[in-house]
C-alpha cells in the first residue's frame, strides 16, 4: 500500500517522521512518500493532492494531507479543535484524507464520487499524528464507522484561476492556467506580484532559447487537463520573478 502524505510540517521535519512511524503501526508493511509544501499553503497542497491522486498509481492509493492553518474560527481553541477532516474517494477507489482548509480538496473536488467528514477526538495539538493514522487503517479496511453523513462536493471551493499554485526545485512556477494565454509562439509580459517578465508562450517548456522564460503546459496535469508554467530556461524563473508569494496572482500584461 501507498500512501502519499503532502504536509506543511516543514523539509526534513521531525514530523513527518512521526506520522509516518504512527501510520506504520497502524498499516504495517505500506510504504509513506512524504512531499512537503509550504507553512498553511493549502493552494500548494491541493496541486499535490490533485497531482498525486488524479494520476495512475498502485491499487489501494491513499493520499494523506495535513495543511490546517485553523482559520476556520477565529476564537481560542480550548480543544485544540480545527477544521474537521473529510474522506473523499475517487475513480478507482484511491482515498483522499486531510483537513477541510482552504484549496486543499479543490483539485480533485470534480472527482469525488462519496465524501464525508471523520469522527476524530479532541484534546491533541498534532492530531495528524495523533488521530488521523488510526482512522485512515481503518478506512483501508473498509471500516466506515467513524465517517458522517455525505457531503457535497459543491461545499469545497474550486480551483482560483491564474494563481501560482506550487513552485518545484527548479524554480519552475506551476500555476492554474489551463488554457493557451495567447498563441503558440506570442510574446508576453508576465506580472506577479508587482514583477514584470517576458515569455514566450509556447506548446513545450523548452521551446526557447538558454535565458528565455516560456509560459507552456507543464508536467503536471490530469483528465485531459495540463496546468501552464513559467520556466527560466537555465535558470529559476521563481527567482526572477522574486520568489512570488504562495498563490499569487499571474497576470497578463496589455
Amino acid at each position: 500500500m501507498l500512501i502519499q502524505l503532502v504536509a506543511d510540517y516543514g523539509h526534513g521535519d521531525l514530523a513527518f517522521a512521526e506520522v509516518e512511524q504512527r501510520l506504520l503501526r497502524h498499516l504495517p508493511g505500506a510504504r509513506v512518500v512524504p512531499t512537503p509544501v509550504g507553512p498553511f499553503d493549502t493552494l500548494a497542497a491541493g496541486f499535490c493532492v490533485g497531482q498525486l491522486a488524479l494520476t495512475p498509481g498502485p491499487p489501494g492509493l491513499i493520499v494523506f494531507h495535513n495543511v490546517a492553518p485553523r482559520t476556520d474560527d477565529d476564537a481560542p481553541r480550548p480543544g485544540n479543535e480545527g477544521e474537521r477532516f473529510l474522506a473523499g474517494r475517487l475513480a478507482d477507489d484511491v482515498l483522499v484524507v486531510g483537513p477541510d482548509a482552504g484549496y486543499a480538496f479543490s483539485f480533485v473536488r470534480d472527482h469525488i464520487t462519496e465524501l464525508r467528514p471523520i469522527k476524530i477526538g479532541t484534546g491533541s495539538q498534532f492530531r495528524s499524528r495523533d488521530e488521523l493514522p488510526a482512522r485512515i487503517a481503518e478506512l483501508a479496511s473498509g471500516d466506515t464507522t467513524r465517517l458522517g453523513d455525505p457531503v457535497d462536493p459543491a461545499e469545497v471551493p474550486a480551483v482560483p484561476a491564474g494563481r501560482v499554485a506550487y513552485v518545484d526545485g527548479y524554480g519552475n512556477l506551476k500555476t492554474t492556467w489551463s488554457d493557451p494565454p495567447a498563441e503558440s509562439g506570442s510574446t508576453v509580459v508576465i506580472e506577479i506580484d508587482g514583477v514584470m517578465r517576458e515569455a514566450t508562450v509556447s506548446d513545450g517548456t523548452f521551446d526557447v532559447p538558454h535565458g528565455a522564460i516560456s509560459f507552456a503546459p507543464g508536467s503536471s496535469g490530469w483528465a485531459g487537463t495540463r496546468w501552464y508554467e513559467l520556466l527560466l530556461r537555465g535558470g529559476s524563473a521563481a527567482e526572477r520573478f522574486g520568489h512570488p508569494a504562495p498563490g499569487a496572482r499571474v497576470r497578463l500584461c496589455p
